[in-house]
């Protein structure tokens, strides 16, 4: 079963508004505005303009004032499988999730005990199939995530409830990182 989650790379929008350089506001210019995607919390999906004429980036010609969509990516989280996440979908993915429970693996490409946990974990999103389980590799890319987290080690486990980690494991400890998975689930 695959779960579509839509989320925006960037957490910014276009407002248009009548260009002040053009007589009678005739023409847009953009303005960045937040961006949300209805109910994940991140911050509206629709960005607005407004002027007497112009042409949007769909090529919609505009007359007055009108809704514009914030450009949205779609990633396909599927439900027993593990999905690849990085510092712009990482925290867009959590959030899509609601509440479901997100199970996060902090790996490196080099550590050993990672590429041991990397089966065992792939098991586990295919046996707990109510759970979205990512996976964050901590190089130098994605380093402000894996600060922001607190990792200290790899592997890292975390699980998270409404955008908090509720439980860590850090360390390859299959058997506590099963302990802790089922008392999220059941707490």
């Amino acid at each position: 079963m695959t779960l579509s989650l839509r989320i925006a790379p960037s957490p910014t929008s276009f407002r248009y508004s009548p260009a002040p350089s053009t007589p009678s506001g005739v023409g847009l210019r953009p303005v960045k505005q937040r961006c949300r995607i209805p109910n994940s919390g991140v911050a509206a999906k629709t960005g607005f303009c407004s002027g007497v004429g112009g042409v949007l980036d769909s090529g919609k010609s505009i007359s007055g004032s009108c809704v514009a969509r914030c450009s949205l990516e779609t990633v396909n989280v599927s439900v027993g499988e593990v999905t690849e996440v990085d510092k712009d979908t990482f925290w867009p993915i959590v959030k899509a999730a609601g509440d479901k429970l997100v199970v996060l693996d902090m790996y490196t490409q080099w550590c050993g005990p990672c590429k041991v946990m990397a089966p065992k974990y792939k098991e586990l999103s295919e046996k707990y199939q109510d759970m979205v389980f990512l996976k964050l590799d901590c190089n130098e890319e994605n380093k402000p995530v894996a600060q922001e987290l607190g990792i200290r080690v790899v592997p890292t486990f975390k699980i998270l409830k409404d955008n908090k980690v509720i439980k860590e494991v850090a360390g390859a400890k299959f058997d506590e990182l099963l302990s802790a998975i089922e008392a999220a689930r059941s707490g």
